[in-house]
C-alpha cells in the first residue's frame, strides 16, 4: 500500500487547478488504493459543516451507476483509521450507495497540513458559507498557532480579507444563521457590523430580508441608524488620560499590534495582543526579551 509525502510542497500548489486536482495528478496509479469505508473517518477540522442531502443523494445515484471516478485523499491516523483530507462528500455518497470500499490516495500529512488543505480546497471550490470560512481561519489561528500573515500566504488571500472574514464571528448567532442559510451576504453582514447596538443589528438584518435590500442600500440604512442611535455619554478626558492614550497608540505602532492600557487610581495593566507563537516571538524580540 503506497504512501507518499506531499511531493511539490503545500506552498507551490496554487494554480488554475484545485489543490486536490494537483495531488491526484502527481499521484501514479500505484498510489491509489482500494480502502474499506469502515476504515475511513471524517476530519473534525473539516471547515465545511453543512452538506446538501439532495446533492449527496444525487451523487450516490451516480456512484451506483458509474462507480466513484475520482479518488478521495486520506492520511493515516494514530488509531489505525484513515482521516479524510479531501472528499468527505464523496465518502458520504459512497456509503449511501452501499459501497464497501473506495479508491483513495494515501498521503502522510500533519494535522496542520490536513486543516490547511481542507480549507484551501473548499475555498477553491467555493463550497464554504461565510461562517464556515471564518471558522476555518479561526482554527488555523487558535489550534495551529498560525499568524494572519502566514495564513494569508498559504491561502492566497489578503490579510485584511482574512481579518474581515473572522469579524463575522462577532455577529449575533441569529445573524450568523442568516449568513449560513444564504439569506444575507457577507457584504450585508459587514454593513450590519458597523452598528454597535445588538438590537439595531437584528432590526437591520430583518429589514434586509423583508425589503430585499442590496448591499449598497443596507450600507446607507446602517449609516442612518448610526446617526439616530443614542450616543453613550463618555466622561471628559483628563490630561493624564490623553497622555495614556498617546502612550497606548505609540506602543501599538511600535509593536505592530493592538495594545491596551487599563488604568485605575490604584492599579492597572498593559494588554498586548498577538496571534500565535511566531507573532509572540516577534513581539518579545522587539522588547528585547529573551
Amino acid at each position: 500500500m503506497a504512501k507518499k509525502g506531499l511531493g511539490k510542497g503545500l506552498s507551490t500548489l496554487f494554480d488554475d487547478n484545485t489543490i486536490i486536482d494537483d495531488i491526484i495528478e502527481e499521484s501514479s496509479n500505484k498510489d491509489i488504493s482500494q480502502i474499506k469505508l469502515s476504515l475511513i473517518e471524517p476530519n473534525r477540522n473539516q471547515p465545511r459543516k453543512n452538506f446538501d442531502n439532495e446533492k449527496i443523494e444525487a451523487l450516490a445515484n451516480s456512484i451506483k451507476e458509474n462507480g466513484l471516478i475520482q479518488p478521495i485523499i486520506i492520511t493515516p491516523s494514530k488509531n489505525g483509521m484513515y482521516k479524510i483530507v479531501a472528499g468527505e462528500r464523496r465518502w458520504r455518497a459512497s456509503k449511501k450507495a452501499g459501497l464497501k470500499e473506495i479508491p483513495a490516495v494515501i498521503r502522510d500529512y500533519s494535522d496542520e497540513q490536513v486543516a490547511e488543505i481542507a480549507l484551501i480546497e473548499n475555498l477553491q471550490r467555493e463550497d464554504l458559507n461565510p461562517i464556515e470560512e471564518a471558522l476555518g481561519y479561526k482554527a488555523l489561528l487558535e489550534e495551529f498557532n498560525l499568524t494572519q500573515e502566514l495564513i494569508s500566504q498559504k491561502i492566497g488571500k489578503s490579510r485584511s480579507a482574512i481579518a474581515n472574514s473572522m469579524r463575522l464571528l462577532s455577529l449575533e448567532e441569529q445573524i450568523q444563521k442568516l449568513l449560513v442559510a444564504g439569506d444575507i451576504t457577507s457584504g450585508h453582514a459587514r454593513a450590519i457590523l458597523s452598528l454597535e447596538d445588538n438590537d439595531l443589528r437584528l432590526a437591520l438584518s430583518r429589514r434586509i430580508i423583508e425589503d430585499g435590500l442590496n448591499v449598497r442600500q443596507t450600507e446607507a440604512l446602517s449609516r442612518q441608524l448610526q446617526k439616530k442611535a443614542p450616543k453613550k455619554k463618555t466622561p471628559e478626558k483628563t490630561a493624564y488620560d490623553i497622555e495614556l492614550e498617546h502612550i497606548q497608540n505609540k506602543l501599538s505602532s511600535d509593536l505592530g499590534t493592538k495594545v491596551r492600557i487599563v488604568h485605575t487610581d490604584k492599579k492597572g495593566r498593559i494588554e498586548i495582543e498577538y496571534y500565535g507563537n511566531e507573532d509572540l516571538e516577534r513581539i518579545l524580540n522587539l522588547i528585547n526579551y529573551s
